[in-house]
């Protein structure tokens, strides 16, 4: 498209254009655009979303949070050390390049040396070329989550990225918040090329002549991607019909979108948790575990979930949603008054005590109004809250510092894996290891802690599994933190446009595989 061209009117010249067939623009609107087109460069949401349009993984997942083979055709465990990948043969980089197995280990070798991307990479060894299509994925003790890792691995175009740009400066280079090749120009074997980018703008991308899945439905020839940070504005574009797709979709929308007879909403409960922790080093009652288990029956997580968020949440009883390896069906919420002061009184509690409660007021969605209500909860098995909400930018310095008693904490799983929330949140806090690093509450329990690390060594599933399912309900026995809910997850577009096959939990939306009718 040509510089200067509005966003209209190159709306209007695609609907003209012949690809054999009636061309497919989708007119799209994000919050943000991606910060950079290196995929190595920030480990971020924005561009892990970039990655799945310009680029393709070894694996993805699928709406079911079960792995699907991308790049690799197929694949198979060697060893308690070793998962060996078969690529698929003839896939072409946008620069023509032929994809093969050094094209893997130059991205994995670089990959390690991403601030952001390293420590996803830590337990692994090395890649290993077998031939020209295959490689092994070795890690350094036996580790159950190679294909997770996988996930992360979008092979980048080593012949395009070798030597020097117009600058003399090396086009490998990995600059963070810098001016890089790698940032501004891309070769990936993904379903779009970037045609056009201007940084918090727009950017314009073409389907690939020579994509390689012929096996995909999505027929999208272009798309125009504009930034739109306010919530408002970007419904407002949808419902005007200025654009056919739009994410994230904030709960105050939900319902004037479903009336909208003009468009569809999808929604889907996400993965990340909201959760309040108890500091035990600061409240001499919280070490006693029916105060603990008292707070858990007090706070009516259900009834944020309707009332609070609008629905937009599914209301929790563990740290592991459904889908992951460590979820367990046997654990509900368990919101009972009556049960909460019984057991204030059973503590020798029930004339209550006063503690100080902090949480931000624009991480989460809803996040202050949820502790406000949780705040309010508790005061009726009279444990008064003082409560004290603060931009993000303060808060997780408080949170650093254990500055309250009871702290907010959200947590997506980086790993799509149950065990990373106890690493993170609930194992004893050990400055060595880095365990427990987000454990404001000091909670420690070294049953957990040995029931975790041996599932980061245990790779037959099903043992794995029933390891992590042990750790929740021992965590909810013991009430080791107050759960609250999963942040559901959002996105409208156009009727003709059939987003709710391409979405998923991890807000990746797959749009090379995006059908407009």
């Amino acid at each position: 498209m040509k510089r200067g061209v509005t966003l209209m009117a190159s709306v209007a010249l695609a609907a003209t254009m012949s690809f054999g067939a009636v061309a497919k623009t989708l007119k799209m609107a994000y919050d943000a655009d991606p910060v950079s087109l290196d995929p190595h460069e920030q480990l971020s949401g924005g561009t892990l979303q970039l990655s799945h349009m310009v680029f393709d993984p070894l694996v993805r997942w699928d709406r079911n949070l079960k792995v699907e083979g991308r790049l690799a055709e197929r694949w198979e465990r060697i060893d308690d050390k070793t998962v060996r990948f078969f690529l698929h043969k003839g896939v072409k980089f946008h620069s023509g390049n032929e994809l093969t197995a050094l094209d893997v280990k130059w991205t994995f070798n670089r990959l390690r040396t991403s601030p952001d991307f390293k420590a996803i990479f830590a337990p692994f060894d090395a890649v290993k070329v077998v031939d020209k299509y295959t490689i092994d994925l070795v890690t350094a003790e036996p580790y159950p989550l190679t294909l997770n890792a996988a996930t992360y691995i979008f092979p980048m175009d080593s012949k395009f990225y070798t030597g020097f740009d117009n600058n003399n400066k090396s086009k490998d280079a990995l600059v963070k918040h810098g001016s890089s090749y790698a940032s501004t120009h891309a070769s990936g074997t993904g379903a779009f090329m970037v045609t056009k980018r201007e940084q918090g703008v727009r950017v314009d991308f073409k389907r690939f002549d020579q994509y390689w899945d012929k096996k995909s439905p999505g027929n999208v020839k272009e798309i125009v991607l504009n930034p739109i940070k306010e919530a408002p504005t970007r419904v407002a574009a949808l419902l005007s019909g200025d654009v056919d797709f739009i994410a994230p979709v904030p709960p105050t929308d939900l319902d004037r979108i479903k009336k909208d007879p003009k468009v569809d909403l999808v929604t889907i409960s996400g993965t990340r948790i909201i959760t309040f922790q108890l500091n035990q080093q600061r409240v001499e009652a919280f070490k006693n575990p029916k105060v603990r288990q008292a707070i858990v029956y007090a706070i009516n997580n259900e009834g944020i979930a309707k009332k609070i968020m609008r629905g937009f949440a599914t209301p929790a009883a563990q740290q592991s949603p459904k889908g992951y390896s460590g979820f367990n069906p046997n654990l509900k919420p368990r919101y009972d008054l009556n049960k909460a002061k019984q057991l204030m009184k059973e503590a020798g509690y029930e004339k209550g005590f006063s503690v100080t409660m902090m949480a931000p007021n624009n991480r989460y969605v809803n996040d202050a109004k949820i502790a406000q209500a949780a705040a309010s909860m508790l005061a009726k098995i009279n444990i008064k809250v003082d409560l004290k909400t603060m931009p993000k930018a303060q808060y997780w310095a408080e949170f650093d510092k254990r500055a309250a008693d009871i702290m907010m904490i959200g947590w997506h799983s980086d790993t799509e894996d149950s065990a990373n929330f106890t690493e993170f949140l609930l194992m004893c806090p050990d400055k060595e290891t880095g365990f427990g690093q987000y454990n404001s509450g000091n909670y420690c329990n070294p049953e957990v802690d040995k029931l975790v690390i041996q599932s980061g060594k245990e790779t037959d599933a099903a043992k794995r599994a029933a390891m992590l399912q042990k750790v929740e309900q021992m965590l909810y026995d013991d009430a080791a933190f107050v759960p609250l809910h999963w942040q559901d997850l959002a996105w409208a577009a156009k009727k003709n446009v059939k987003i709710d096959p391409i979405v998923n939990v991890m807000n990746f939306p797959y749009l090379g595989d995006l059908v407009i009718e």
